[in-house]
């Protein structure tokens, strides 16, 4: 066999080697963790019973929202909806960022399609019979405040940062913000908010009555699935009411 056909042959098998290691880790990851995933995800599910933990993930776009992540996060919550061993969900943002609002670029591009029951960041449509926490770490501003406002309760941490940033650009909340928002702290702290454009750091977001707990930064994830763990607790037949 020549030299060539050799190295072709190695070459072949090496790649066969690397295919089979990365399928098999894969297949060990998915068995002891239960992750509904693709090639690099836009929304990473992790069932861990009761919970489910839902994290958006483009920490390149600082989890900037298009319309497949908008997309994945309806269908992940469809299907927290429906699964009848899950009792709460944490959403989170991979990377050190909740969520940037939505993606302007594929704006710019006319690039966007969602359905009518898709909301412009995805499940804000919806009306869940089960809680959901946010873990709100980084920036959760425009489309991600609205998205943290989506959510029963909000765990943030004292470094992060919530804003109406779109106003900044005269994009108004499309998203159900402008109602969400004056329920929860009162409508002149919410015109403060959505006028100025102005961010909010932990400490203000709780003192406003924002935000349900507040912790140190690093803190946000494991302290939304301690909460969301302590809700699990209680009969699940009260949700239903």
């Amino acid at each position: 066999m020549s030299a060539p056909c050799r190295l072709s042959l190695f070459n072949v098998y090496k790649l066969n080697f690397k295919f089979r290691r990365h399928f098999v880790s894969s297949l060990f990851y998915q068995r002891f963790f239960s992750v509904d995933s693709k090639l690099d995800p836009v929304v990473l599910v992790t069932k861990r019973y009761p919970l489910y933990l839902v994290g958006i993930n483009r920490p390149k776009k600082r989890n900037c929202v298009n319309s497949e992540t908008a997309f994945e996060l309806k269908k992940a919550f469809e299907n927290f909806a429906e699964d009848s061993q899950a009792h709460a969900a944490v959403l989170y943002g991979v990377g050190g960022t909740f969520c940037a609002g939505y993606d302007l670029q594929e704006v710019s591009g006319g690039e966007v399609n969602l359905s009518p029951d898709v909301g412009p960041m995805g499940p804000t449509k919806m009306l869940l019979k089960k809680p959901v926490m946010a873990a709100i770490d980084g920036h959760a501003v425009a489309g991600g405040l609205e998205l943290a406002l989506w959510c029963d309760l909000r765990v943030m941490e004292e470094s992060a940062i919530l804003g109406v940033f779109c106003r900044r650009f005269g994009v108004p909340l499309i998203d159900g913000g402008t109602v969400r928002l004056p329920k929860l702290i009162g409508l002149a702290k919410a015109l403060d908010m959505i006028l100025t454009g102005r961010g909010v750091n932990g400490r203000e977001a709780y003192e406003m009555g924002l935000v349900t707990k507040l912790c140190k930064k690093g803190e946000a994830l494991q302290q939304a699935i301690d909460l969301a763990e302590s809700l699990c607790d209680v009969p699940q037949k009260m949700y239903e009411i």
